[in-house]
């Protein structure tokens, strides 16, 4: 297994150019003593890490997450192709504000590979670490291949982007076998540790700052832009109702009507036809009504250029809140929906910006609670130990001593098996004999255990799923009455939608299946 240190341990000593540690480990370094260092009177090397991205939120987080690197490390960034892969528009918009290294991304970003060409690339000139930042099912794909095709792999290092709390199984499962596993805040740690070895699997996971929860560090103009706009920063699968995405939409054609003075803008995260990470049946823009008031606007392009304009960020629970918060720009995160694990957004309990459409209606915003935020993704850089613990594992490749971990999947069959959850995860992107072999036989079986699961569900319906009552930033209180328009019963009646989602999140044998979802994993 992997040597890496438990989540929140640091290195004993400190780490010089070479990567290796001065100073005796902890009994986590480097085994038996074996030093990784070179000759005194060699240069220091200098590390090179490769970075893998395909959809468009992927592509953002590995971007800015490698630009955070030390700076003397060598840095490259590809796009691996998949069914979902970001267009050159999003991955331009994805690359904004990038360090030196990758600066030139946002003007030529590269175009998509297929993972054979990305995978034997890595074995021709294998760098020292790969971040492999992709969606769950090419994740593990590409994380199995380099495992099987290259004898002196590289470090693998995998992760979520944005809010991942609560836990997720499949985030786990798609991502166990790399050497380290980046989350976000000292909750999500523990939550994922825990979960982790409810599952059997040998926790790997270090404590990185979300990149967009650092503040604005001179992006953009602020200073001298009007500040004009409230900025809802949309979602393609929450809420995942029509009928509650129109609510939405009708509450902000609302505000807009009571603030003329305000641009209200649906900033979405993809124009017609391009992909996303999460599937979007719903897109807002569609249900946009025709007599909208002309400050109600739809707009996309990065959201840090938003920002800069905003007095406000409204959403249920995307990532952008964390950006604005980090700004300084108010926020609020709609309830009217409930509270729970579908809508993403039980990790805001307590966050002081958790509001309702009322709120909204009104212009009354919240700002984040200092005491939330240690815990919660506003910890200090200090506490980060990513790139130590990645570090140390560049140090034990030097050395030969990279361990590798064990996979989550109990059985991967043979060739027949990994065709099926190679098509799975590249759908027509693969397109192998075997593949399709592999989608004859395997796609009639997949349709029957979801009929199965159907039927059981029906025989034996699960618990409901407890969803928490919505909260408005009126004195603090509970909402008492349903926001204007909202049909009676609106905040339970995602429960039993949800009922599934929360089942899946345990670990057990159903998530050795790569079964498309709204939840790429």
């Amino acid at each position: 297994m992997s040597g890496a240190h438990p989540s929140g341990a640091h290195l004993s000593g400190p780490v010089d150019g070479t990567g290796a540690l001065d100073g005796p480990g902890d009994g986590g370094g480097l085994t038996d003593g074996l030093e990784a260092r070179l000759p005194s009177d060699a240069s220091p090397r200098v590390r090179r890490v490769v970075g893998l991205v395909d959809t468009d939120s992927f592509a953002k987080w590995g971007a800015h997450l490698l630009s955070s690197a030390p700076a003397d490390w060598d840095l490259e960034l590809r796009t691996v192709a998949t069914p979902r892969s970001a267009s050159p528009e999003q991955l331009r918009s994805a690359f904004r504000g990038l360090d030196g290294r990758l600066a030139h991304l946002h003007r030529d970003p590269p175009a998509p590979k297929d993972v054979d060409a990305v995978v034997e690339e890595l074995r021709r000139d294998p760098p020292d670490a790969v971040l492999v930042s992709l969606i769950g099912p090419v994740a593990e794909l590409v994380i199995d291949e380099v495992h099987r095709r290259i004898p002196d792999r590289p470090v693998l290092v995998s992760g979520l982007p944005g809010i991942s709390f609560p836990s997720k199984w499949k985030g786990i499962f798609f991502r166990a076998r790399a050497d380290l596993f980046v989350l976000h805040s000292h909750r999500e740690v523990r939550a994922y540790e825990e979960m982790a070895r409810d599952g059997g699997v040998e926790p790997h996971f270090a404590l990185a700052t979300l990149p967009f929860a650092r503040g604005a560090g001179g992006v953009g103009s602020a200073g001298a832009t009007v500040r004009d706009s409230v900025v809802f920063a949309a979602q393609p699968s929450v809420p995942f109702e029509r009928a509650d995405r129109a609510l939405v939409v009708r509450w902000l054609v609302g505000t807009a009507r009571a603030h003329p003075e305000w641009r209200v803008v649906i900033k979405t995260r993809a124009a017609a036809g391009e992909h996303q990470t999460h599937r979007e049946e719903h897109p807002y823009p569609d249900l946009v009504p025709a007599d909208a008031p002309t400050n109600l606007v739809v707009e996309s392009g990065p959201m840090a250029e938003h920002l800069d304009r905003a007095v406000a960020l409204v959403t249920i629970s995307s990532t952008a809140v964390l950006e604005a918060a980090a700004r300084g720009v108010p926020a609020l995160t709609l309830t009217d929906f409930g509270i729970g694990r579908h809508l993403i957004n039980e990790v805001f309990v307590g966050s002081g910006l958790e509001g309702d459409a009322v709120d909204l209606v009104d212009g009354r915003f919240g700002v984040v609670r200092p005491e939330w935020m240690r815990d919660n993704y506003f910890h200090p850089a200090s506490e980060d130990d990513w790139q130590h613990r990645l570090v140390e594992l560049m140090a034990r490749r030097d050395a030969g001593n990279l361990m590798d971990r064990a996979p989550a999947r109990r059985s991967r069959g043979g060739p027949l098996r990994r065709a099926w959850e190679r098509k799975n995860a590249l759908g027509a992107a693969d397109r192998s004999p075997l593949g399709l072999v592999a989608l004859g036989i395997g796609a009639p079986i997949r349709g029957a255990k979801r009929l199965a699961r159907r039927v059981r569900a029906l025989v034996d319906p699960p618990e409901p799923v407890v969803v928490a009552a919505p909260t408005s930033q009126r004195a603090g209180t509970r909402a008492a009455v349903p926001a204007p328009g909202a049909a009676a019963g609106t905040a339970a009646r995602p429960a039993a939608a949800a009922a599934a989602d929360a089942r899946s999140e345990r670990p057990g044998h159903r998530e050795q299946e790569l079964v498309a979802g709204r939840d790429a994993g």
